[in-house]
């Protein structure tokens, strides 16, 4: 991994990134963006309520001060999706703009990033000036380095691996670190390298803000990826806090601490170097969280209220936290209209002032006029859904509107069930599926599913390949 260091002064006091920032836009200048990714992390697993409209949104034991700063001064969208309920094909469909669908559904994929068009590479069509970097972990079997990609800086074709903490020489240490208690475990080192790439981040953006560049930084964090590891003081605070609200443990809450801390030292970075009204900045996820945490003892399950979890189309495993702050985005705002990762490519091209058409296998829509009206504003995509696939699991969906149709499918290809729900706002689906007493809406649904699936090329019959394994 390239490295970088930098010492400075870290301030916790996260001032305004928005606020009249419109009307003081330099509207001749390309704005900033900053794409916060984390790993595994659930829709409902931060202190912040992402949909106001649905208890239990959020969590009473896990802390995120930073997020929920960063929310308070930009604007939530209560139905955010991951392109992909796991790894790889999500970063791939951000990447370049597509549904995991079209560009591979699994880790292994024919799909090339470098032979398409990326986000690193659009941003500097549509303006030579930007800068780009991507720190942190990019992806297993990605094929395509990030600098084959467009990226002008990154950390390398780094994975899972990169993340997880390495003990060694200690009799007393496990592969998740120390050991306190029966489930609890902590690192005296830097955990899940957060620190290094929150480090690597701030030099990135405080270099390319005295060049005077507008830059394109995605910072994708191994936490809260496992294997489990956070500081002993952290976990020890935890701790002291009692049991936990749901199926995590007080390890896994202080690796999320952590991981805020690091998000808030980049906004308070952003803050320093005065690049606030003129930076737009996101913070989701790869994917919903784990069914299991390792040593979790609650019988709340982790993504409660949303069924199913990572690996699942369910909204447990793809539905996860969206923010959105920058300039004319309302503080505190929320908007509940669905958007995915793959939106990000087609945004991000319009924020930068990309004129030309996109390439037809861009899938996703920019999302700006929602940054300006989110009660009222619009993606401009094919038939207005989003879709997802995974075959190698059985299953594929559709979400239009308040509707999402998922339909399993049997070893020949063949539909073998289908459900249909509506979320307004409950998001739950277990015991909800309306797809007998509105088949007319299931048609519907599956005529645009089945349609899309087959225009591009995407399998709907498991490969009799076992899914590699990511925990």
């Amino acid at each position: 991994m390239k490295s970088y260091t930098c010492s400075l002064t870290v301030f916790f006091v996260f001032l305004s990134l928005a606020g009249s920032a419109q009307k003081n836009l330099n509207k001749n200048k390309a704005p900033n963006i900053i794409l916060i990714l984390a790993d595994d992390l659930g829709w409902s697993q931060t202190s912040v309520m992402m949909d106001p409209r649905v208890k239990g949104s959020s969590s009473n034991y896990l802390e995120t001060p930073n997020i929920a700063a960063f929310a308070s001064k930009g604007m939530r969208f209560t139905n955010g999706y991951s392109p992909a309920p796991l790894c790889t094909p999500t970063r791939r469909s951000i990447l370049c703009g597509t549904s995991a669908a079209r560009s591979g559904e699994e880790f292994a994929s024919d799909w090339v990033p470098a032979n398409h068009a990326t986000i690193p590479s659009l941003l500097k069509q549509a303006n030579p000036a930007y800068k780009t970097a991507h720190i942190g972990k990019w992806g297993e079997q990605m094929i395509s380095s990030p600098e084959e990609c467009g990226y002008d800086v990154s950390s390398g074709m780094t994975g899972n691996k990169d993340g997880n903490l390495k003990v060694s020489g200690d009799p007393n240490s496990g592969p998740l670190g120390k050991k306190i208690g029966e489930k609890d475990y902590y690192s005296t080192d830097d955990p899940k390298a957060t620190d290094l790439l929150t480090n690597s981040a701030i030099q990135f953006i405080q270099q390319q803000t005295k060049a005077g560049n507008p830059f394109y930084l995605q910072v994708s964090y191994y936490a809260t990826h496992l294997d489990v590891a956070a500081r002993e003081k952290t976990v020890a605070k935890y701790i002291e806090k009692g049991n936990p609200d749901r199926g995590y443990t007080p390890s896994w809450a202080a690796m999320l601490d952590e991981l805020d801390a690091g998000v808030g030292r980049l906004l308070a970075a952003i803050a320093k170097a005065g690049i606030g009204d003129n930076t737009y900045i996101i913070y989701t996820a790869d994917n919903g969280g784990r069914p299991t945490i390792p040593g979790g003892t609650s019988s709340v399950p982790p993504n409660i209220p949303l069924s199913g979890a990572k690996h699942s189309l369910l909204e447990g495993g793809i539905r996860v936290p969206f923010i959105v702050c920058g300039p004319g985005i309302k503080p505190g705002s929320v908007c509940n209209t669905p958007v995915v990762g793959y939106d990000f490519l087609p945004t991000f091209y319009d924020l930068a002032g990309g004129k030309n058409l996109l390439n037809k296998e861009i899938d996703g829509g920019s999302m700006q006029t929602l940054f300006n009206n989110p009660l009222n504003g619009a993606v401009k995509r094919t038939e207005n859904a989003l879709y997802f696939s995974r075959p190698d699991r059985g299953f594929s969906a559709i979400r239009q509107g308040e509707y999402k149709l998922m339909l399993f499918w049997n070893a020949k290809g063949d539909i073998a069930s289908r459900k249909l729900y509506q979320f307004n706002p409950n998001p739950t689906e277990e015991g909800r599926d309306i797809a007998l007493s509105n088949p007319q809406k299931a048609d519907e649904l599956q005529k645009l599913l089945q349609n899309y699936l087959k225009s591009v090329n995407a399998k709907t019959v498991k490969s009799g390949k076992k899914p590699i394994k990511d925990d």
